[in-house]
């Protein structure tokens, strides 16, 4: 997740904003690999799920205004009715974060990635939706081909161990609330820029996370906070800092199916760090999710 990013069409820019396609297509591919190193970072701390949560968002903060701030998008309170949509958007964030920390620790870091991103799928299809037509052969063929690696990817899982499937369905749970998320984020985009939207949204995460923590007892203070820094710049700076730099150039069927790239790229630093299993399976739905990718990018 994420790995949560904001998918939503940025607003008009000044054309010297606008990034050319290429430079966004590479921005959102590198957005996407800095977001699946989140499994292995929240794996690496030893804080509880919603406290790793908390300082993902409360250290990304600071950076974030001065990212707002340079691209001339200060963080501003946009008006009551539209902060408190912005903070029920806020609400299912932290909430699929603590269900998907949840999950990071009971199953495979390809999975929890994969799971925690089903949402692209609905994103892809509102593009679709959003165009008023079906998608044509070469995106079809793109969206089959994700769609059978994705399988294949989850087959792996079922195979190797059941003792995964809570971790799963917590991981799956939090894909949805990641949807609730979006929209609300898409209804917000409507009236706010994108940086001072992720402003907003990240603030009111991290004030709705720490004192569920506190509540349930979990461990808040870090004995090194190196992952946690690394998960604050990673996933929230770096990582949603390319996918805004991309949004409103790169379609948003390649936008969706961009984000599996990262169960992918989690699965193989699972084999690499932890030394879990890649089976047949996680090969073959890797490539496919590539090949989806190349096809979509296709003229």
């Amino acid at each position: 997740m994420a790995r949560h990013a904001h998918v939503t069409a940025s607003p008009s820019l000044p054309k010297f904003q606008q990034p050319s396609l290429a430079k966004a297509f590479v921005a959102l591919l590198v957005g996407n690999a800095a977001l699946a190193l989140g499994p292995w970072l929240v794996r690496w701390a030893d804080v509880g799920p919603a406290a790793a949560g908390f300082w993902r968002l409360a250290l990304a903060v600071p950076f974030l205004l001065l990212m707002a701030r340079a691209m001339g998008q200060p963080a501003h309170w946009p008006g009551r009715a539209l902060a408190a949509l912005v903070a029920l958007a806020a609400f299912f964030f932290a909430a699929d974060l603590v269900a998907w920390h949840a999950g990071i620790e009971l199953t495979k870091l390809g999975n929890a990635t994969l799971f925690g991103n089903m949402s692209s799928f609905a994103f892809a299809a509102w593009g679709l939706w959003l165009a008023r037509r079906w998608p044509t052969r070469l995106q079809s063929a793109a969206l089959l081909l994700a769609a059978a690696g994705s399988v294949l990817l989850m087959a792996s899982s079922a195979e190797l161990s059941a003792r995964h499937l809570r971790g799963d369905l917590l991981a799956l749970f939090a894909g949805l609330l990641y949807t609730g998320y979006l929209i609300g984020i898409e209804r917000a985009r409507g009236q706010l820029q994108p940086l001072p939207t992720i402003v907003l949204a990240t603030v009111f995460g991290a004030v709705m996370l720490l004192p569920f923590a506190l509540l349930t007892g979990e461990r808040i203070i870090p004995s090194d906070w190196t992952p946690l820094i690394i998960l604050a710049l990673s996933s929230q700076v770096i990582g949603q800092g390319c996918i805004v730099y991309a949004l409103g150039v790169v379609p948003p069927l390649i936008v969706g199916l961009a984000l599996l790239t990262q169960p992918a790229i989690s699965a193989f630093m699972g084999w690499l760090i932890y030394g879990e299993t890649l089976t047949p399976f996680d090969w073959l739905g890797a490539t496919a999710i590539g090949l989806a990718l190349v096809l979509v990018r296709l003229r």
